[in-house]
């Protein structure tokens, strides 16, 4: 049975609302207030929350940041529901990781389409996830890159391992900031800044650290050339390979590569 926890501080309309949720066979919960809320939330990981803005103790923008913020309940999509939404309002939800917004007073039945859109939007981003991590047998960096570079990599950090595991699973492909906030189910906003509070770097970082990672592997284990390393680790276009790459090592692909078979 799908849970739904409605965090409202008016109590006939969190009544109608629980009410309702309970005719169509959810099993609802209700909070009184945002402090409240976020407790029950954390207790009982509900599959979706619908809360109020403007609520005493808490209001709802404080109830988004600090589910957001814990591992075990960032992931739960979050429906506002405020009795006006201007557009700073909404942008200022959205960035916190909100997914949508219902304006009071809402009907049961768009209550229900909203729910509805959301938790099919959930289940086709966990089936994407899912997809997304099978092992990629055509890569071939998986057993060529260096162990103690791959547990280097990353920092260990909770809140981040969905996004780090993503971007081991993917980095070979054209990915985007906005591709691994769809497969870890944050805004692209929300997701830059959690990445920068933890790590003190962005997402676009940790991509192109990886991608160099794998590239000096394999221009020191393998025959290929530039343009078919490039291609390997995930660029659309050797130029952009290059640039970054001299950003990072202060010369070319050649020209590193001689260095460190020199050495060798």
């Amino acid at each position: 049975m799908v849970k739904v926890l409605v965090i409202e501080d008016e109590d006939q309309t969190r009544d109608i609302f629980l009410d309702s949720l309970e005719i169509e066979g959810f099993e609802a919960m209700g909070a009184e207030n945002g402090r409240v809320g976020v407790l029950k939330a954390q207790e009982n990981l509900p599959d979706l929350v619908i809360c109020d803005i403007v609520m005493p103790e808490l209001d709802g923008y404080g109830v988004l940041n600090t589910l957001r913020q814990k591992p075990t309940t960032a992931m739960i999509p979050f429906i506002f529901l405020t009795g006006k939404a201007t557009k700073a309002e909404v942008r200022q939800g959205m960035n916190l990781g909100a997914d949508d917004y219902l304006t009071k007073p809402s009907t049961v039945e768009e209550l229900l389409s909203a729910i509805a859109t959301r938790l099919k939007k959930q289940a086709a981003m966990k089936e994407l996830y899912a997809t997304q991590f099978q092992p990629v047998p055509s890569l071939p960096l998986a057993e060529t890159t260096s162990l103690v570079e791959q547990k280097s990599i990353f920092p260990s950090d909770p809140h981040l391992s969905k996004v780090f595991q993503f971007i081991e699973a993917n980095y070979h492909q054209p990915i985007s900031l906005c591709d691994v906030a769809a497969a870890v189910g944050y805004s692209p906003a929300y997701l830059t800044d959690l990445v920068r509070r933890q790590t003190g770097q962005t997402v676009n970082h940790w991509i192109v650290e990886r991608r160099m990672v794998a590239a000096r592997t394999l221009l020191i284990e393998a025959n290929l050339c530039a343009n078919q390393i490039a291609e390997a680790v995930g660029y659309q276009h050797e130029g952009h390979f290059f640039r970054q790459f001299r950003q990072y090592h202060g010369t070319t692909p050649q020209a590193w590569r001689k260095a460190q078979r020199t050495c060798i």
